[in-house]
Parts: C-alpha cells; sequence; structure tokens
C-alpha cells in the first residue's frame, strides 16, 4: 500500500497547522494500491522519539473499504462518519497533533495505514491503541506509511 499526504512529502516538515503550535488539524491523508480482499482500514499516528517511548497520536478503526482518504480536520468526535475513533495518548479522542518538546529536535510522525480482512473490529468508539492491535491480529492484508517530522523551537 502506498500512503501519502497533500500537505508534506516523506520525511519533510509537517506544516504548523497540523500541529500544537497551529490549528492542531488532521493533515490530508490518501492511500493506493490497496490488497484485495481489504474489507476495512484502520489508521495509527504515533511518534516513536517520545521522552517516554512511542506516542500514540491518533487511531481511527472501521474505516469502510471504499473510503481511500482522510481529508483534513477529521473532526474529534467518537465516531466520524462510518468509522470510529479511539483514546490518544493525550487522553482524548481523534487527532492530537506533534507537540514534541521545545528543544529536543525533530521527531518522527508516522501515519500508518492497515488494510483489514474484516469490516468491524467489534469495538466500540473510545478503544485503546492495544485494544485495537489485539483486534487486527491475523486480520492484516497489508499496510502503508507516510512520515513526517517536526520541531518546536
Amino acid at each position: 500500500m502506498v500512503v501519502v499526504s497533500p500537505a508534506f512529502q516523506e520525511g519533510q516538515p509537517i506544516p504548523k497547522r497540523y500541529t500544537c503550535d497551529g490549528l492542531d488539524i488532521s493533515p490530508p491523508l490518501l492511500w493506493k494500491s490497496v490488497p484485495e480482499g481489504t474489507r476495512s482500514f484502520v489508521l495509527i499516528m504515533d511518534d516513536p522519539d517520545a521522552p517516554i517511548g512511542t506516542f500514540t497520536h491518533w487511531i481511527i478503526y472501521d474505516i469502510p473499504a471504499g473510503v481511500n482518504e482522510l481529508g483534513e480536520g477529521v473532526p474529534k468526535a467518537d465516531s466520524v462518519e462510518s468509522a470510529k475513533q479511539g483514546v490518544n495518548d493525550f487522553g482524548y479522542v481523534g487527532y492530537g497533533g506533534p507537540c514534541p518538546p521545545k528543544g529536543h529536535g525533530f521527531h518522527r510522525y508516522y501515519f500508518r495505514v492497515y488494510a483489514l480482512d474484516v469490516e468491524s473490529l467489534g469495538l466500540t468508539p473510545k478503544a485503546t491503541r492495544r485494544q485495537v492491535e489485539e483486534r487486527m491480529r491475523g486480520h492484516i492484508l497489508g499496510e502503508g506509511s507516510v512520515m513526517g517530522k517536526y520541531k518546536r523551537e
């Protein structure tokens, strides 16, 4: 699978509007070359460079198979259209933008999209990353990611 964002190129800085220093809204994302038999998608965004270990910024699951993009500014709601959102490591539902400690240098932010062979993970909204990953196990047909960087001065 190929995942891209019209807002930034692979390995390049994420624009401020998508961070805690800006509007803190999710960037637009698109994916293609989806495996045959895909019935739903999961997106997980995280920062492996966080001082406390990998920090989860966004979890959205049960994205229908016919959807191949998320527009800018997905609402921070339990459910959006047919998909559900989990609780991030900030402690709330929906997208939490890059917000590394000031002076900590660039952090990498991975937006990973997983293609699954099930329509639903059978979870209610507000699931944790652990719950989502447990339900995904054995159902992943493919995955792709795009990585952007961000640092605060």
